[in-house]
C-alpha cells in the first residue's frame, strides 16, 4: 500500500507541474493538494506498520506485577 500512495503522490505532482506550465493554477493547486494528501496517507500507512511491529504484548508480566503491589 505504501508504493501505491507514493505513485499517486508523484503522479499528482507531475500533473500539477504540467498544469503550472499551462498557467492553469486552479487545477494545479487541486492536484498538488491531492498529492500532498496521498503523501500523508503513505506516511500514515508507514506509521501503522511501525506501531504494529513495536507494539508491546498485551499480557506483559512486568505490568501484571505492578498491579499486584
Amino acid at each position: 500500500m505504501k508504493l501505491f500512495w507514493n505513485i499517486v503522490a508523484a503522479a499528482c505532482a507531475l500533473v500539477a507541474v504540467i498544469f503550472l506550465i499551462w498557467h492553469d493554477y486552479d487545477k494545479a493547486f487541486v492536484l498538488a493538494a491531492i498529492g500532498a494528501i496521498a503523501w500523508f496517507l503513505n506516511y500514515r500507512v508507514q506509521m501503522r506498520e511501525f506501531v504494529k511491529v513495536n507494539e508491546p504484548a498485551e499480557h506483559d508480566d512486568e505490568w501484571e506485577s505492578d498491579e499486584d503491589e
